[in-house]
């Protein structure tokens, strides 16, 4: 493709992604990920030939269109591009990422500015999540990127962006147990818009406080946690994951830092900086929920998960019922920031690898 094609990058949460309006890319899904490999720099582990950043948390991509829904105002699709293989997923979505997409909405015209906040009802379309509310500071009629607030993960303040989830009829933990035991693991399997597998520290021969990049040298470590990553997902419902990026890994501990957890996640091969927005969600729904190998606490709304680079707080509301037990609703705060927005040119050719 010889013309250039509009994109916005944005700094999503924690994670930074390529923005494109669905109808500025391919309708069929093989071409669109075909052309978006090419934009992203894939198959290469370091994408020195495109927009992404040779990591699973720079390596994003977010398109945003219209909903039909009475509900929504958009539709947010997200697409994970692995780095280093030909490989475009679908199979989650991103709640760091979702952080940019009400600026996106507004910045392309899709919804009005009312006022110095804009809410945009956002349609999730990848699995687990469907609706989500986010509140974009627009003073002036613009949207506002600067502002004070910090957000461990990232090393500046921007301005906030609310995101409140409202909860699901189904229950959280989709084994239908509150703890399985995979490859000799004790594990809780929860789904609160991310699927996760929590699992302790100390089972594994952990502190849980340890280096990310020290987490992802132990290739036997790394070995044992495939294996119960493999089982767990047939367990959950998700087939055959060996080839998918769900479910995540919590590694949890005690926390070090007055929070309520101490958690390590694996995405599912390299180890989060920080911690996902639905992963956190979902790890917070373990935590509260008696029984589960990450129960810490008390019942209180806000649960403190502490990860690498600081700490993240969840709102959780539940309807308890042990293994039965629903999201009544959640919320975090993120924060974005408009990096770029013009034209990207993807490399010729088709993305074999």
């Amino acid at each position: 493709m010889s013309d250039g094609i509009r994109c916005m990058q944005l700094r999503g949460g924690s994670s930074k992604g390529a923005y494109f309006l669905a109808e500025d890319l391919p309708a069929d899904p093989a071409e669109r990920n075909d052309l978006l490999l090419r934009i992203l720099g894939s198959p290469d582990d370091r994408q020195i030939d495109g927009l992404g950043g040779g990591h699973p948390l720079t390596s994003k991509v977010a398109v945003v269109s219209p909903s039909a829904d009475a509900h929504a105002d958009v539709d947010y699709l997200f697409l994970q591009i692995v780095p280093g293989r030909a490989v475009v997923t679908d199979a989650q979505t991103c709640g760091n990422l979702l952080a940019g997409v009400g600026p996106f909405a507004i910045e392309r015209g899709l919804v009005p500015v009312t006022g110095d906040t804009t809410t945009v009802r956002i349609r999730i379309v990848n699995p687990s999540v469907s609706l989500v509310e986010a509140r974009v500071r627009t003073p002036g009629s613009r949207v506002r990127y600067d502002g004070d607030t910090v957000m461990a993960g990232t090393p500046f303040p921007a301005a906030p962006i609310d995101l409140t989830f409202p909860g699901g009829a189904a229950p959280v933990f989709p084994t239908g147990a509150l703890v399985d035991e995979f490859a000799g693991v004790a594990v809780t399997c929860v789904d609160a818009g991310m699927p996760v597998v929590v699992l302790c520290a100390a089972d594994l021969g952990l502190d849980g406080t340890e280096d990310p990049a020290d987490l992802e040298s132990r290739s036997e470590l790394r070995g044992k946690l495939e294996q119960v990553r493999l089982v767990a997902g047939a367990a959950m419902g998700l087939g055959d994951v060996a080839d998918m990026t769900v479910p995540k890994l919590s590694i949890v501990s005690a926390p070090r830092n007055g929070g309520t957890v101490t958690t390590r996640t694996f995405i599912p091969h390299r180890v989060h900086t920080a911690i996902g927005v639905l992963g956190a969600v979902s790890v917070a729904a373990a935590v509260r929920t008696p029984g589960t190998v990450a129960r810490a606490g008390s019942d209180d709304s806000l649960v403190r998960v502490e990860h690498p680079t600081g700490t993240f707080d969840v709102g959780i509301e539940l309807d308890p019922g042990g293994a039965a037990t629903r999201v009544l609703r959640s919320s975090v705060v993120r924060t974005a920031r408009k990096i770029s927005d013009g034209l990207v040119w993807p490399r010729s050719g088709k993305a074999t690898g």
